[in-house]
């Protein structure tokens, strides 16, 4: 009998991080090992998954739209998540005491919190896609008053108690493995790559690459910022954005007079190609959960510069090897790393082709094989 893991996640269409990794094991598990995976999903019942899955994965729809809340006034909104919340407890106990799986996986979302609560005799595992000092962080804008204080600490001590009652709790990084102090049940297993180019860059072009949305987390403001530096010294260097490039970031480009080398480009699903055509890739985030993209463009023969911010860029890129990290948050030492690698090509090539070699330990054959002794170990605590 082969097998059966499900997965719990919001959808599959949204072309983000924890998509395109919840997709890639989903469809290595089905395909490579043979196990019988189901991904549970609570909205956008209309959209296809924005990643390729393969046919060997089920797709079950709960049809609860939380999403639609969003668009609803605060009162109305509370009634309504109180309503759907009560909705999906009851539909994924009643589909998972159906399915009865081995595995049940949460991506950390609403089902966290009464998850474990659920008897359908399935091992319980979380698995967080982000740091947890950002993980439910409501104050981001460092104003937040008491009242938001206080719902970040009953919340959190909320999750802690959710968190206890795992079979597994499975972080990103051996550093956010250090951060949660409360718990015995952690392990640290990093993201595996989503692709792994057979054609590398030749880092020659005289193009750099970003990829990601125009939020606080990704940082691009300071990215434009650095490169505006950049431009100074290498007036013929472009940099390409690829993301959700709306109003906010094209008024930012615009207000510091950037259009000319910075191009913005709309999401795209061929991203590896992309990725390809230029010499180097930045990242400018100011916190990451792992920092997937940077994996990625390693993948594609890339030497990356990176903010080295909590946490991934520094467990991802070695330094001075197959990449560089710069002070986190500091623009200028941004720059300067940039501009370094602009100047010294044939260090610029040497460093793409270690990324493209040391990149291979986060293959997903890798990463699978430390899924597979995971689950191996938490089922054999039944016997």
């Amino acid at each position: 009998m082969s097998r059966k893991i499900a997965y719990c996640i919001p959808s599959l269409h949204i072309h983000g991080g924890m998509e395109r990794v919840v997709t890639n094991k989903a469809n290595f598990f089905a395909e490579q090992l043979g196990y019988e995976v189901y991904i549970i999903m609570t909205d956008a019942k209309e959209k296809k998954p924005f990643f390729p899955l393969s046919p060997k994965v089920h797709l079950i729809q709960l049809d609860e739209n939380f999403e639609e809340l969003w668009c609803q006034p605060l009162w109305k909104r509370m009634y309504l998540y109180i309503k759907h919340i009560h909705g999906y407890k009851k539909k994924l106990a009643h589909c998972l005491m159906e399915l009865k799986p081995d595995i049940t996986i949460s991506t950390l979302r609403r089902e966290i919190n009464f998850l474990c609560n659920i008897k359908d005799g399935s091992k319980k595992i979380g698995e967080m896609h982000m740091n947890r000092k950002e993980f439910r962080n409501l104050n981001q804008d460092k104003t937040a008053g008491v009242i938001k204080k206080l719902i970040q600490q009953i919340w959190n001590r909320q999750l802690i108690r959710s968190l206890k009652k795992l079979d597994k709790f499975i972080v990103l990084t051996e550093r956010d493995k250090a951060e949660w102090t409360e718990l015995d049940n952690v392990q640290a297993i990093p993201n595996p790559l989503s692709f792994y180019s057979e054609t590398p860059s030749n880092c020659q072009t005289k193009t750099a690459i970003a990829v990601g949305r125009f939020c606080y987390q990704k940082g691009f403001d300071l990215l434009i910022q650095a490169w505006k530096e950049v431009v100074k010294k290498h007036p013929d260097w472009k940099l390409n954005i690829y993301g959700d490039n709306g109003e906010k970031i094209t008024r930012y480009v615009h207000e510091m007079n950037m259009e000319s080398s910075c191009v913005l480009h709309p999401v795209t699903s061929d991203i590896q190609n992309k990725m390809i055509e230029n010499s180097l890739f930045i990242l400018s985030s100011r916190f990451e959960g792992f920092g997937m993209v940077i994996s990625e463009a390693m993948a594609c023969g890339l030497p990356a510069v990176a903010f080295d911010c909590h946490y991934g860029p520094r467990e991802i890129i070695q330094d001075k090897e197959d990449g560089l990290l710069a002070v986190n948050g500091n623009i200028h030492d941004l720059a300067n790393k940039v501009c370094y690698l602009i100047e010294h090509e044939d260090i610029r090539i040497e460093m793409g082709k270690k990324a493209y070699q040391n990149i291979k330990r986060l293959h997903i054959e890798q990463i699978g094989m430390i899924w597979q002794k995971l689950f191996d170990s938490i089922l054999q605590n039944n016997l």
